[in-house]
């Protein structure tokens, strides 16, 4: 074979492989590696398992180009069964379909979703006001599917102005409310309904450098609140902190930082156990490199014998051929 003919043939091998790489990167379904979405911007993942037997991520969603953290909407869901295939389930909710809102939009930060009693139950932050920084209401919208069907029941009567619901249901049924931000974590009991708060909220103390995001899970008995800090140093910005309390509401006893900043000017993540193994879920800007276009991303998340949890290593970021 001459020169030419090899050269031929190698290029032709190297346009193939492309040809299929993309192929497979549009693919429905398509294992991509870390970010595992990249179709759209995502952020704020809030991972949960059903009775179907998937796993299923509610993130937020950043608009590009971005403007700051103030255009993000229209939330989508994605689902797997290994980890490694994920669907897009589609859209859910958009601020147009929030009949109390802010009439400008934007500012569907980010959501949690709870299942009680055949109904699933979306709650995310959005203003209702132009103002839209003290007018922070969480609304939610109801399904009997964990990812269609999707439809605005209104908002949490008698909260404050803040913002990340987390919502956690407990082996005995009872549902619990977390949400915060500026530096304070609030908690209290759900109704039955899923839609009011029972009681009055309480600061959850003993959390150190508290910024947002909380999110709290269950393990051997003991109660997980995670949540971001302020770590703002030499670029580097928010860490993943924890605590643990044996009741749901605290109070609770600082441990340690599960994960270091990314390259992003946020973090916020969510803990779950799927299939015997735990996942911490976070996001990072890898795709874009800008900090309002951000990617959701996931890796296995360890605990210690004493049950702390192991420092996350983020996986690297896995490049595609446009």
């Amino acid at each position: 074979m001459n020169i030419y003919n090899l050269l031929r043939v190698t290029c032709l091998s190297i346009l193939t492989a492309s040809a299929c790489f993309a192929q497979d990167k549009t693919a429905p379904n398509a294992p991509v590696g870390n970010p595992f979405v990249r179709d759209i911007y995502t952020a704020d993942p809030s991972a949960h398992v059903w009775k179907d037997g998937r796993l299923y991520v509610y993130p937020s969603h950043d608009v590009a180009p971005p403007r700051g953290c103030d255009l993000m909407d229209q939330y989508h869901v994605y689902s797997t069964d290994d980890m490694v295939h994920w669907k897009d389930e589609g859209e859910i909710l958009r601020a147009s379909q929030v009949e109390w809102g802010r009439p400008e939009g934007g500012f569907m930060w980010a959501p949690d979703c709870a299942y009680k009693n055949g109904t699933y139950y979306f709650y995310f932050p959005h203003p209702s006001g132009t103002a839209w920084n003290s007018t922070w209401k969480i609304g939610i919208a109801t399904s009997k599917s964990p990812a269609s069907g999707f439809k605005s029941q209104g908002y949490i009567k008698g909260l404050e102005s803040l913002i990340d619901p987390c919502v956690f249901v407990d082996d005995d049924g009872q549902a619990y409310f977390y949400y915060g931000g500026g530096g304070t974590c609030k908690g209290g009991k759900l109704k039955d309904n899923m839609v009011e708060i029972d009681g009055e909220m309480k600061k959850m103390e003993g959390l150190e450098d508290f910024h947002e995001a909380s999110w709290v899970h269950k393990r051997n008995g003991v109660y997980y609140l995670s949540y971001s800090d302020n770590h703002d140093v030499n670029g580097k910005h928010n860490q993943m902190r924890y605590a643990t309390s044996s009741s749901p509401l605290g109070p609770w006893t600082y441990k340690g930082i599960y994960m270091d900043p990314t390259d992003s000017y946020t973090n916020h993540g969510s803990i779950v156990q799927y299939k015997g193994q735990w996942y911490a879920f976070y996001h990072n800007s890898s795709l874009s490199n800008q900090d309002w276009l951000r990617s959701i991303c996931f890796d296995k998340l360890y605990y210690n014998a004493d049950g702390s949890i192991q420092k996350v290593v983020p996986s690297g970021f896995i490049k595609t051929i446009n």
